[in-house]
């Protein structure tokens, strides 16, 4: 249980400043689509591309990040060097590749549909390429345990974004203002100089790294190097596979849309809008994955920690399942983050939210491979899951548009966690809670469903109806696995 409140507490600090930091980003949503109307097709672009960033994100980090964790925890390692030797990997292969492709930048930004913009390409491949760099000090943060120094910098970022996306997008054309000669005479903007703000705020945040970066110092260890790239070239396989569930449908979808180029874009804009409402899944999971990944490293010796990993997974389970229904009891409050040309995706949002929680519940089981050194079954699972995604995407966009994607990823990620889960209790068995795990998932299902009757309802009727539903849903967690009796300072008033 120590060993549980101690995840909490850090899975508490990561998860509250990815909240904000996600909270912070949501402006963006609103800010892009109230600039770009969904029939104009740019924030469809911004989309499209942004799926390309998220795939060379993970080509670029090649796993490190695991990999980092997994040697700066091993007997017989030096953690400077291994730290110095990955920053100079990440920085020689970022810098090469950028070389590479700005050499390469017309016939590359030809193939991806943008030969008249290849400053989209440039732009934004030197941003990711600098972002993947970035990770390693990030990591190190997270070695460290100093997540408060690691959301700050993020906050900051977002922040800075935010501010110059609302500068040039909103204020200055309400103005009438053009300092730099950047609008033309109608005040539109060109949808890159949403690439060029976030270049800009990512060599921000890389200058805020300098104390980390001087990690450079320790030297660089080639047979670490050699042992590195042998454990994680699976995680990289196992990532790209991974991301594909998330970005394949984005980058597919121009080109299997039955329609014309500018439709595609308009209806792929409809859908990235509509999957950012979505996203609180993700940073739900993702704060877990900060606070997760050196915990489990960290306790791999001890005697108690399959049972503890069992428990993190219900967890984890049980306040997915809670998030999923308060983002769909108040979704037509939620919905107003996005532009109203983009309502009529919604449907999508349980969809993706549904699927990012069975990817959540894949990265938690993701760590009998890891453990045991056999990461290859990560690249098997996740390559299983993109095969599968891209096949239904390549079947059903030209006849179901968006919905087609958001259902592959259903698919795909309940495809890879299947694999994971029954694959690895041959190798690393862990005795889940299962039967308080489909508890709680066959109530919220329920719940879910009474939701959808309420849909109708005027609008306080229905919100006071689903506030009903999720505190009886709160209600039930209560009950069975956080008694109140044993929280902190309100328990002494049950214990009476």
């Amino acid at each position: 249980m120590a060993n549980l409140k101690s995840l909490a507490k850090d899975t508490a600090i990561y998860g509250l400043s990815s909240i904000v930091a996600r909270f912070i980003n949501f402006l963006l949503v609103p800010i892009q689509t109230a600039r770009f109307a969904a029939s104009g097709g740019e924030y469809g672009v911004i989309t499209n591309v942004y799926a390309y960033v998220s795939i060379l994100i993970i080509l670029l980090t090649f796993g490190m990040e695991t990999t980092f964790f997994r040697f700066m925890s091993k007997e017989g390692e030096n953690p400077e060097r291994i730290y110095s030797t990955t920053l100079r990997m990440l920085a020689a292969t970022s810098l090469l590749s950028v070389v590479l492709v700005l050499v390469l930048l017309h016939p590359i930004a030809s193939a991806l549909g943008y030969a008249d913009h290849p400053e989209y390409v440039a732009v934004m491949y030197v941003t990711v390429a600098v972002d993947a760099f970035m990770a390693i000090p990030f990591a190190y943060l997270r070695y460290q345990h100093k997540p408060v120094k690691f959301a700050t910098l993020k906050i900051i970022n977002i922040l800075l974004n935010i501010a110059l996306n609302l500068l040039y997008l909103i204020v200055l054309p309400a103005l009438k203002l053009n300092p730099f000669g950047i609008y033309d005479d109608q005040f539109t903007l060109d949808v890159g100089f949403v690439f060029y703000i976030n270049l800009v705020c990512t060599l921000c945040s890389l200058l805020l790294l300098w104390k980390e970066l001087r990690g450079f110092r320790f030297g660089f260890d080639a047979q670490a190097c050699r042992r590195m790239l042998s454990y994680t070239w699976p995680l990289l396989v196992m990532g790209v596979a991974g991301q594909l569930n998330q970005a394949a449908s984005q980058i597919l979808f121009p080109y299997l849309y039955d329609g014309s180029a500018e439709e595609a874009r308009a209806q792929l804009g409809i859908y990235g809008a509509c999957i950012k409402i979505a996203m609180i899944m993700v940073m739900i999971t993702q704060a877990f994955r900060f606070a997760y990944e050196p915990f489990v490293f960290g306790k791999s010796k001890e005697k108690d920690n399959r049972e503890t990993y069992a428990q993190a997974m219900k967890f984890y389970v049980i306040f997915t399942l809670l998030a999923f229904l308060c983002v769909m009891g108040y979704i037509d409050v939620l919905k107003f983050i996005i532009g109203p040309s983009y309502w009529e995706g919604l449907k999508v949002v349980p969809i993706v939210m549904a699927a990012e929680i069975m990817f959540g519940v894949f990265f938690n089981l993701s760590f009998w491979y890891k453990l045991t050194d056999r990461t290859i079954w990560g690249a098997y699972f996740s390559g299983i899951g993109a095969v599968v995604l891209i096949v239904i995407d390549i079947l059903f966009i030209p006849r179901f548009s968006y919905m087609a994607c958001a259902w592959a990823g259903f698919v795909a990620y309940a495809t890879s966690m299947l694999l994971s889960y029954f694959i690895g209790q041959r190798y690393y068995k862990i005795d889940y809670p299962l039967k308080d795990i489909s508890l709680y998932v066959v109530a919220a299902f329920i719940l879910f469903g009474f939701m959808r009757t309420a849909s109708d309802w005027p609008l306080p009727a229905s919100l006071a109806f689903n506030t009903v539903l999720i505190l009886l849903f709160a209600a039930l967690i209560a009950k069975r696995d956080l008694p109140l009796s044993e929280l902190p300072f309100i328990g002494k008033y049950f214990r009476r």
